[in-house]
């Protein structure tokens, strides 16, 4: 940890974090380039040429029109989760704690399925609005729920269990009353995808990761004092409940932006926090390298799912619901070891 001191600020800086986070932010940049050259005739070299400037009309066409709204939806939903991962493990003093797993995820999806089958809505637009909005719902949902005098981590965890639950049995009862169309329609957003995006799914969620990024930021440092305890915090002054509110909005927000446009993506929420707390070593939720290592996360795996040699292109969410799989059971054996996680 360095002190530096700028026009009378002094700055605490963790210096590890800092090289690790820019470490990530270079290696997000070398795969997204890769995948802008990623099923089309045109090597990274030529990508590079076209993002500067000097491509010709059909690798503009391939790398701005084809390629640029995946990548760029896969750095910036991987960045919104690892966000929102991160607020909610911070929140519940849990690692297992994230989106995924307090029912923001699938409030999300039960609103895309309601606007599906229900609302028969079949534009991108209205899909992902119904996603949000059940997805802010559900997150808000899980708070009320589990305030009692205050929130506690293990109440808020359990909580989203039970509501997840739920609201999984909702989605199921929906798919089985739904004729054969619309629930092939349905069960492809809930898998987790990021193909056929265009630039409509991309700022929604660049500008909710623009508003988001910088209020998380900002509270991350009052986050880390929380994590001592509610009395520890309250005692250096936090206003702990409306600091816990807030920060659970962010969560939620980012979260369920992220979800509306690119489906349920699983575990990226969840192993992106613990992995950038295990190569930075610093205290706190870890905002920025969350942020980094979800998108880095998000990105190579959907890298790779287009490069596996299978009939069709495997959905990203099938390859981070794999591996977050295996992920977790390691997670849940550490736990069981009596290891810290």
């Amino acid at each position: 940890m360095r002190t530096l001191r700028v026009s009378g600020i002094a700055l605490r800086v963790h210096v590890r974090a800092c090289v690790v986070v820019s470490f990530l932010v270079a290696a997000g940049a070398a795969l997204g380039l890769v995948a802008l050259s990623t099923g089309a005739a045109l090597t990274a070299g030529d990508a590079l040429r076209t993002l500067l400037g000097h491509g010709d009309a059909a690798t503009e066409l391939v790398v701005y029109t084809l390629r640029a709204p995946r990548v760029s939806l896969a750095l910036l939903v991987g960045a919104a989760l690892g966000v929102g991962g991160a607020v909610v493990q911070s929140l519940s003093r849990n690692p297992l704690g994230s989106p995924d797993i307090i029912g923001v995820n699938a409030g999300a999806a039960a609103g895309a399925v309601l606007m599906i089958l229900v609302a028969g809505s079949e534009s991108t637009q209205g899909v992902s609005l119904g996603a949000l909005a059940c997805g802010l719902v559900a997150g808000l949902l899980v708070y009320a729920l589990s305030f009692r005098r205050g929130v506690k981590g293990t109440r808020l965890v359990l909580v989203g269990v039970g509501v997840t639950a739920m609201l999984h049995s909702l989605i199921a009862y929906l798919l089985t009353r739904a004729d054969l169309y619309d629930s092939q329609g349905a069960k492809v957003w809930l898998i987790g995808s990021l193909a056929g995006a265009g630039w409509d799914r991309v700022w929604p969620v660049g500008l909710a990761v623009l508003a988001g990024l910088p209020v998380a930021l900002a509270l991350s440092r009052s986050a880390a004092l929380m994590e001592m305890g509610d009395a520890a915090a309250g005692a250096l002054g936090l206003r702990v409940e409306r600091l816990r509110l807030g920060l659970l909005l962010v969560a939620v927000g980012l979260s369920g932006v992220a979800v509306s446009v690119a489906g349920p993506v699983g575990f990226v929420a969840l192993a992106a926090p613990q992995l950038a707390k295990r190569v930075t070593r610093a205290p706190g939720p870890g905002i920025a390298s969350s942020a980094a290592m979800g998108a880095v996360l998000l990105t190579a795996a959907d890298l790779l799912a287009q490069r596996l040699p299978t009939p069709g292109q495997v959905p990203v969410g099938v390859l981070t619901g794999g591996i977050g799989g295996l992920y977790l059971a390691w997670l849940l054996f550490r736990e069981w070891r009596g290891r810290p996680a």
